[in-house]
């Protein structure tokens, strides 16, 4: 197939995780600095979504020039910085639950990490979360409106995505599989950045050199371990520079070193990037495209992962549109990922489902009003269960904590194996750690926190109690409450309770009720009792190769004689059902 496409521009999205692809006519433009909203529509433009993980602002187009990022530096030139981009939990699976399907963690029963493990600790059943029965994966909707949709390759939405979420879902998941003119919603992710980058050994993962492959599936992986040696890991980044250090991490050697581990992993995805920039280059579709770069929540170090201060929240984004417009501009909007789906139906030219809890910020439904609060939970993180909610406006955060009695700091064992934690930990223990990096590991947490993340950006200084921001405090707790009962949050809700609730009163999860397949001549109607299951189809000719992927099941089907038709179905949520074959 030719990837040639001169009707259609294409969008890219490079996220922590989501791709997306447009063609460009016209379509709300962002708002600038100047707050200049220009309009544009798009009529099925391609979708790519470029992702990294673990990193917070810490890029030249953010003020940090630590190292550089040419290919990063080149977006951001090319297109627009939106410097307040939040994500709904500061890790990564509760987030891309809020991505995926277009509605907050929090809402859903996805809010707990690793809901399906840690059964040991927790005396829970394994489960996932459960969303509303109109809710369907985002790329489920795309692909029923004709989009061809790719991940490579991370999921982990805390639940099991059905067989209609994606074409290709692999290491070598790519545009070019698609059919000729096809318009595509692809997503790479790049794990370089990850926490366990981190940990010793150091070394890049091996994988990760699949960026550079193209999707050719007949690639191999280096035989032995999954992660290089150093010795054989590129140094992009010198050792001896002067990392920025945040107060609330020690200045050691040893902390030094994760710093620089930091920074020589982001120019690493930094290269990966360019590769898949190339392959657009090469295809003839940079400037038919539409760029999203973000990652898929804050900073992977201590205080930052898992928390949500805006350490752990806020996430570069950028987006590049074709011909370059808007080059060079920035986008102060306050933008959460909650907001990502009701984005990229607007730019698809698909109509908002109503059960869609964010507002686009770009396209053809833009919001008339960019947003004045972004929100954020968290709740259980691998073995340890807190309840936290918060509320942040343009300058001031409220933070509400259900479990005061308790301190901030969790010994999430995943987190102990970063040597920048074990050094923490050991000056704790020594008594030398300074104000700032005690305050972490408090035996107890304020009731209420409010902070002024202008003044206060790293949010050591709480004002909760300064009669002087009274006012604040008020408007935030208010807006906090109207936001908990509007997506029917509940705080501190007993897990337990919550899996009762998601199974409907059942102590076994609920299972999608097997297809009913009826056909009437030609035609052949497939329904499933199970309110809001996505059905999934294959057609296996009698005669040629086996079709991989499953199509997703929106009208009757016309089939031919001798050939065998292969129907799943799958809610979010539940098991899914047993496949049905019929040959016909």
């Amino acid at each position: 197939m030719s990837n040639k496409r001169s009707s259609q521009f294409l969008i890219t999205f490079i996220f922590c995780g989501i791709s997306l692809f447009l063609s460009c006519q016209n379509s709300s433009g962002p708002r600038t600095d100047e707050g200049d909203a220009a309009t544009e529509v798009f009529d099925r433009p391609n979708i790519l979504w470029l992702v990294t993980e673990d990193m917070g602002q810490f890029i030249p187009p953010f003020g940090d020039s630590t190292i550089k990022t040419p290919n990063l530096s080149r977006l951001a030139a090319e297109g627009i910085t939106y410097t307040h981009l939040f994500s709904p939990s500061g890790v990564c699976a509760p987030s891309r639950a809020s991505i995926a399907t277009g509605m907050y963690h929090s809402s859903i029963g996805a809010s707990h990490m690793r809901t399906t493990s840690y059964t040991d600790v927790t005396g829970l059943p394994p489960y996932e979360g459960v969303p509303p029965p109109e809710t369907k994966m985002m790329s489920e909707i795309l692909r029923s409106h004709g989009y061809y949709c790719t991940n490579n390759n991370k999921r982990d939405y805390q639940f099991q995505a059905p067989v209609t979420a994606w074409d290709e879902s692999s290491s070598f998941a790519h545009w070019r599989n698609r059919d000729e003119d096809q318009p595509f919603f692809s997503i790479f992710n790049f794990t370089t950045t990850h926490e366990s980058g981190l940990f010793e050994p150091y070394g890049f993962r091996s994988n990760e050199m699949r960026h550079y492959q193209a999707g050719d599936t007949s690639f191999t992986f280096p035989k032995g371990s999954a992660r290089l040696t150093e010795a054989e890991t590129p140094v992009h980044v010198s050792k001896d520079l002067d990392f920025p250090i945040p107060p609330y991490l020690p200045n050691t050697p040893l902390v030094k070193r994760d710093m620089w581990k930091v920074y020589n992993n982001i120019a690493e995805m930094d290269r990966q990037v360019g590769a898949i920039l190339d392959q657009l280059e090469q295809d003839g579709l940079l400037d038919e495209t539409i760029i999203f770069f973000y990652a898929d929540h804050g900073g992977p170090l201590p205080r930052q992962k898992r928390l949500i201060y805006d350490s752990g929240l806020l996430s570069p984004m950028i987006v590049r549109f074709p011909d370059k417009r808007y080059a060079g501009t920035k986008d102060n909007q306050l933008v959460s990922f909650i907001d990502f789906a009701p984005t990229a139906f607007s730019l698809a030219g698909i109509k908002l489902p109503s059960y869609l809890q964010g507002q686009a910020f770009l396209g053809a439904e833009k919001a008339a009003q960019p947003r004045t609060y972004i929100h954020a939970a968290a709740d259980r993180f691998d073995g340890f269960t807190d309840a936290i909610r918060a509320v942040r406006d343009q300058r001031f955060k409220y933070i509400r904590n259900y479990r005061p009695e308790q301190g901030y700091y969790l010994p999430v064992v995943y987190r102990e194996r970063i040597p920048t934690m074990q050094e923490l930990l050991r000056l704790r223990d020594e008594g030398k750690l300074t104000e700032a990096q005690a305050q972490w590991f408090r035996s107890s947490k304020p009731e209420e926190e409010l902070f002024d993340c202008d003044a206060d950006p790293h949010e050591l200084n709480n004002l909760i109690a300064d009669p002087k921001y009274k006012d604040k405090v008020d408007e935030l707790r208010t807006e906090m409450d109207r936001w908990l009962t509007d997506i029917g949050d509940q705080p501190n809700l007993p897990e337990k309770e919550l899996i009762t609730q998601l199974w409907n009163g059942s102590d076994e999860k609920p299972t999608t009720a097997a297809p009913a397949i009826n056909k009437n001549g030609e035609q052949v109607v497939i329904t499933c009792p199970t309110p809001g299951a996505s059905i999934g189809y294959r057609i296996h000719p009698a005669t040629g190769p086996t079709s991989k992927t499953w199509s997703v099941y929106t009208d009757p089907l016309t089939v031919t004689k001798g050939v065998e038709l292969e129907v799943s179905a799958h809610r979010v949520g539940y098991v899914p059902s047993d496949t049905i074959s019929l040959e016909l």
